[in-house]
């Protein structure tokens, strides 16, 4: 088999490039092209790997041009995820984009409309749709153990949700919101395990404590990117170092009615002094739930009728190799089957924009008064043609 010949855009390797950079399987495929706007980046990967052969671009469409280039890994600001998605699609080439799918429901439409109209690969980067634990709950549900799920209750604790406030994600025009940039992992994950998509949403949120901080960044001032994640960083309104401007919520709450009538609420809080992802599917034989989100963690069952201490069932799942509990591996490996050998991707390029249009629509609730906003469903064909080729 030969080595897919792959360019990545975007050089910045304290963030999630760096995921592809040191865990793509090395017998499957080559780095032969790196593209970054800012040439410093460029000069910094050239000087801490010498020994890559890689080509650097500085334009993106260059990069798409070289015939070299099988594959691409589009790894920049959500802001251009459509515009270089888009690009890469018309020249051909295979293409990882990294969730969020893009900032709004309109330029998700348009990348699945390239993708339709060129026929190429879209393979999108919601990892967690390879976590253990979603994994066994997924397999709880779909075993019938708790039944035909109707209510679905997430909540997701952010204890280093400043790394938001620090730099553009803190901005609607360039993020659009959280329920986007951090949400659509939960609100993806929502909609596989209880088999539908959101077709109406109403939320609320508001930014409460990031914007009480006073001892800001300066005009030009880089911020610290470690800062959010080092155990002095609380409490939160003794913050240092948060961008002088900022206005998305730090705090979301969505209702979700789903297309096959069930029922959900996700709340996402960026000040938090803990981290965790508990998800709850409540069935009508039982519920599942996870204790703990990543590694060494639990999910119970309950099938009977007793205390929340006292689970029917517990599986006992334990820390695997990698970032994320070991599904950035596995989410590498699965692009590298989807373009080499053909196989269905675990999230389709639907899935993908339909977590972005719950979100998108929840921060248009939350910013217009509560109203409840209905989702503006995918185009037939697109439909049609998305599920005959990819997976759910």
């Amino acid at each position: 088999m030969e080595k897919l010949r792959f360019g990545m855009v975007g050089a910045d390797f304290t963030l999630r490039a760096a995921m592809v950079l040191f865990n793509y399987p090395k017998d499957r495929g080559e780095l032969v092209a790196l593209c970054d706007h800012n040439p410093e980046m460029l000069k910094k990967f050239k000087e801490e790997h010498p020994e890559s052969n890689a080509v650097l671009y500085s334009n993106a469409e260059e990069m798409f041009a070289d015939k070299n280039v099988e594959a691409v890994f589009i790894m920049v600001r959500d802001q251009y995820h459509k515009a270089l998605a888009c690009a890469a699609l018309e020249a051909g080439k295979a293409v990882y984009l990294e969730k969020p799918m893009a900032l709004s429901v309109e330029e998700c439409d348009q990348i699945l409309e390239t993708a339709y109209r060129t026929k190429g690969k879209l393979f999108l980067g919601h990892n967690m749709r390879y976590v253990d634990s979603i994994l066994k709950m997924k397999e709880v549900i779909d075993s019938g153990m708790i039944g035909q799920v109707q209510s679905v209750w997430v909540r997701h604790f952010v204890s280093y949700g400043s790394c938001y406030f620090r730099h553009w994600c803190s901005h609607q025009d360039t993020c659009t919101g959280l329920l986007l940039q951090k949400g659509s992992h939960d609100i993806d994950i929502i909609h596989w395990l209880a088999g539908g998509f959101t077709k109406r949403v109403v939320g609320m949120g508001r930014l409460s404590v990031y914007n009480r901080t006073t001892d800001r960044l300066a005009p030009g001032e880089l911020p610290d990117r470690t800062a959010s994640w080092k155990a002095d960083c609380w409490p939160p309104l003794g913050l240092k170092g948060l961008v002088p401007d900022m206005d998305v919520e730090d705090h979301n709450m969505i209702l979700m009615q789903l297309d096959n009538g069930v029922q959900a609420s996700y709340e996402h809080c960026m000040y938090t002094p803990d981290s965790e992802r508990n998800y709850t599917f409540i069935g009508d034989k039982g519920r599942v739930e996870n204790i703990g989100d990543f590694g060494n963690c639990e999910v119970h069952v309950w099938t009977s009728r007793t205390r929340r201490n006292a689970p029917d069932i517990v599986y006992k799942l334990r820390e695997k190799e990698g970032g994320h509990g070991g599904s950035d591996l596995k989410i590498l490996e699965a692009f590298f089957d989807y373009v080499q050998f053909g196989k269905k991707p675990a999230v389709s390029p639907v899935a993908a924009r339909n977590a972005v249009a719950a979100g998108f629509m929840g921060h248009k609730s939350i910013r217009n008064g509560n109203m409840p906003m209905d989702v503006p469903p995918l185009s037939e064909e697109l439909l049609k043609y998305f599920n005959e080729n990819y997976g759910n």
